[in-house]
């Protein structure tokens, strides 16, 4: 069984001027993701700032979130690292604190062959009892889990489950559907490609969008699983602007100030990311406008 259908929220982690975690703030936004009806919410991950964290923030980020949502959705904890003894220790530690499941990223920097993101894959696996989803984001991380590799973990590795789609690809994502024979569920991790990709058999999205808004991305996907396809892409084009606004500089740094400019949270990040260019503001503020956001 999935570990959720529809719209996951890949939440922010909102900052205080001195750069800690707002801890308060972030249990309106899980509370704000809830009422709004997300179907899963999706915790430190990159949107989540998760690579600056501390280890001991991270699991606090987890806890928090864990002890909000309180069974009402499936809380999924991003604990990928391009350390395997790392991603270990987190995915065991978030097994622990209560989280339904996990989002692992492939390994950054220093990368891994085919048979490197097999072995590192199934190592943090075989560590918890948790359903994993793998997350392919080559832009961000430089390595690119191939349909193959995630097909073979998927039937090898029980608790290996699906996989965040964000290489953009949308022939290799094809292709793994193709193969996959139902063993692979399948989620964009791009909000602009949510309906193409789940018209290839994708099952929902692991959404930035949904940050500022939730109801609309779970519409999305609903509609679509409903089969109101027609629906489901009318309601895709109409975010197209705001997607790729979203996107206009490096995530989070947009829909941070998305939340900013809505009055739910501030704005501040953590460097190396910096304040969002005047002229993106502009952008990003127009596009909510004629999304009913503003």
């Amino acid at each position: 069984m999935a570990i959720f259908k529809g719209a996951g929220v890949a939440i922010v982690t909102p900052m205080q001027k001195d750069g800690s975690v707002d801890y308060d703030k972030f249990e309106e936004m899980v509370e704000f993701q809830i009422k709004g009806g997300i179907d899963a919410i999706i915790v430190c991950g990159t949107t989540g700032e998760a690579s600056t964290l501390s280890h001991a923030e991270h699991l606090d980020v987890i806890r928090c979130c864990v002890d909000v949502v309180n069974g009402r959705v499936p809380v999924i904890a991003g604990t990928g690292s391009n350390c395997t003894e790392t991603a270990i220790y987190l995915s065991e530690k978030a097994e622990v604190i209560g989280a339904d499941g996990l989002l692992l990223v492939s390994p950054y920097y220093n990368k891994a062959t085919q048979n490197g993101l097999y072995e590192h894959f199934k190592a943090v696996a075989n560590s918890v009892k948790l359903p994993i989803l793998l997350y392919n984001v080559p832009s961000r991380t430089g390595c690119n889990i191939q349909p193959e590799t995630v097909i073979r973990l998927c039937k090898d590795v029980e608790n290996i489950v699906g996989v965040k789609e964000a290489s953009s690809d949308i022939a290799q994502i094809a292709k793994l559907a193709a193969l996959a024979d139902g063993a692979v569920d399948i989620y964009s991790g791009n909000d602009n490609e949510i309906v193409p990709i789940m018209a290839l058999g994708g099952i929902g999205v692991i959404s930035v969008l949904a940050n500022v808004a939730p109801g609309q991305t779970h519409d999305i996907c609903q509609k679509f699983l409903d089969g109101d396809w027609e629906g489901s892409l009318r309601e895709q084009l109409r975010a197209m602007e705001l997607c790729n606004a979203l996107f206009c500089e490096v995530n989070p740094i947009p829909v941070k100030k998305a939340l900013e400019l809505m009055g739910l949270i501030g704005g501040t990040l953590r460097m190396p990311l910096s304040e969002m260019e005047s002229a993106n503001v502009l952008r990003l503020e127009k596009a909510m406008k004629g999304y009913g956001l503003l």
